[in-house]
């Protein structure tokens, strides 16, 4: 009798929200980008937790941004690097997309999950060129008064 093989296919697992994730290779991490505003409808999974970050009106770089004390990580960043060179975002959008880090690190760095209204500040990475859908992938956070990193777990 002859062997047959089996075959596993994989269309089901494309059709699942996997579109939502984006990897750091899609976005623009020489161009760290600010942004302060409320948080709005939040969805707190993974593959990460995102929300909808609505903006301040009067948004402009904090003037203590660049001195700004940043925790330690796992994954080698140079956070005052980046905040050095922090700018705000060209667009005019009023409303962006936040992509945070898994549960896991979420976890690790003992960040409380995030509610609608919710007010935060953020450094980090649009796509490309800022093209596309108004999505900022988070480097940073700084919210009720906390700093976490979210490259990598706590060091």
């Amino acid at each position: 009798m002859p062997r047959r093989r089996l075959i596993l296919s994989v269309p089901l697992i494309a059709t699942l929200p996997a579109w939502a994730h984006h990897g750091w290779s899609s976005f623009d991490q020489s161009r760290p980008l600010y942004l302060e505003g409320t948080a709005r409808k939040v969805s707190w999974r993974n593959p990460h937790a995102e929300f909808d970050l609505e903006l301040q009106g009067d948004l402009q770089l904090p003037a203590d941004l660049a001195r700004r004390p940043l925790p330690a990580q796992s994954a080698p960043v140079d956070g005052p690097g980046l905040l050095a060179r922090a700018q705000l975002p060209t667009r005019k959008d009023k409303v962006w997309q936040i992509e945070l880090a898994p549960l896991t690190r979420l976890q690790a760095w003992r960040v409380d999950e995030i509610k609608a209204g919710t007010r935060l500040a953020m450094l980090g990475f649009a796509f490309h060129g800022e093209k596309g859908d108004p999505v900022l992938r988070v480097e940073y956070l700084w919210v009720a008064g906390k700093t976490y990193g979210l490259r990598s777990s706590p060091a």
